[in-house]
């Protein structure tokens, strides 16, 4: 009896040429199409409206002969994502949604509808791999691998992922350059060839996110603050460089500590390292956002990228907040791992030391980063695997 899939039809070219590959490995395909959250107050429509995705996830399911439908989950995402966004903006956090959107809709709501359907696996069109292995208890563990693409790898995107939920998912065009798939889509004629990739947030379309986040968090007039680039606590003592704590904290500005060189309309729409939408001018270099302090609605910035306030050393992360991929390779209070990490996507792979303690892990780089922003996700791997997974305190 042939194996179920059911795989998520984006309308895009990725998720396509996943459809046809399981069409022709022998799979009982079945495409569904995942209507999200839509507000067209809020996005660009021309650029991604998604009745037209909708149209040519159709259109690809019926030229490559398997049956399809959509599915509306735009009250899930409202709850999951968009509600979850609006609280971590208003408390001047900056939140990742294509990792929640992964961790709670595709890989949780979807993959229990796939389930519902019959489904052995779902599959999606991710530029990323997996394979498995038995340890010697017995138990099978799955390996959360980086794209053959370096420049498409989306395994940080999957960060957030469960051993189980790995054990139901294929991930057709993980080995592919996305210049092969786009070709093997020509080859085909399918309506997705040259379609541009998505842009803007997980299902939700190209936004502007200032005027996203204006329909709950309300314009609201401010300073902006430039801090010296000899600013006195950067020049840290000896004795403070091995600390953990000391180098995993952000520097805490006040007013007094810069000159106002502008006004804003409200420090929850900023995020560290920003440099776009400040509007102020007359400075040698670009001016960018070092910190906000979403309390007294205060946006702090320095001038030039190599500005000392956006570089930190370390961070940390709560231990409610750490989630391991590979349990096997969970680290304890006390405990140190070498890894390679990233904190954002498409950052080069930085090496780094996690050091466990009671209640919080500190990370500590090589090399000092630029714009460690609370509520974004930090990844780690060795190799090409990545372990696991965190969120910015």
């Amino acid at each position: 009896m042939k194996k179920r899939v059911v795989v998520g039809l984006s309308g895009g070219v990725d998720s396509s040429v996943a459809a046809y590959f399981l069409k022709q490995e022998g799979y009982d395909v079945i495409g569904l199409f995942m209507k999200n959250w839509h507000d067209e107050s809020v996005t660009i429509s021309n650029e991604c409206p998604w009745l037209e995705d909708s149209n040519d996830a159709m259109l690809v399911a019926e030229k490559i002969g398997i049956p399809f439908q959509t599915i509306d989950l735009s009250k899930e995402y409202k709850e999951l994502i968009v509600d979850y966004m609006f609280d971590e903006y208003a408390k001047g956090r900056t939140p990742n949604p294509d990792i929640l959107c992964n961790r709670e809709i595709k890989f949780n709501i979807f993959l229990n509808i796939a389930l519902s359907l019959g489904a052995d696996f779902i599959a999606t069109g991710h530029y990323s791999q997996k394979n498995e292995f038995v340890n010697p208890f017995g138990d099978k563990i799955y390996r959360l691998i980086a794209g053959m693409d370096s420049n498409k790898d989306q395994s940080y995107f999957l960060c957030q992922l469960t051993q189980e939920q790995l054990s139901k998912v294929i991930f057709p065009i993980g080995h592919l350059m996305k210049s092969e798939v786009r070709k093997i889509a020509k080859n085909l004629n399918l309506v997705t060839s040259d379609k541009k990739d998505s842009q803007g947030l997980c299902f939700v379309g190209k936004v502007s996110l200032p005027d996203f986040l204006q329909q709950k968090l309300k314009p609201k007039k401010g300073k902006i603050i430039e801090i010296p680039a000899d600013f006195e606590s950067y020049n840290t003592s000896n004795e403070n460089l091995e600390s953990l704590i000391y180098q995993s904290k952000k520097i805490k500005y006040s007013m007094e500590d810069g000159k106002l060189v502008g006004e804003h309309h409200g420090a929850h729409f900023f995020t560290i390292g920003q440099r776009k939408g400040l509007r102020v001018g007359g400075t040698s270099d670009p001016l960018f956002v070092l910190d906000t302090d979403v309390k007294t609605n205060i946006i702090f910035v320095g001038q030039g990228k190599n500005h000392p306030g956006l570089y930190r050393k370390a961070l940390k992360i709560n231990t409610n907040e750490i989630h391991w991929v590979r349990n096997d390779q969970r680290i304890f209070s006390g405990e140190t791992l070498e890894v390679m990490a990233r904190i954002r996507y498409r950052q080069p792979l930085q090496k780094a030391s996690l050091y466990q303690n009671e209640g919080v892990m500190y990370v500590v780089f090589e090399k000092p980063q630029s714009s460690i922003t609370s509520g974004q996700f930090i990844a780690w791997y060795k190799n090409d695997e990545l372990l696991g997974s965190g969120v910015i305190n």
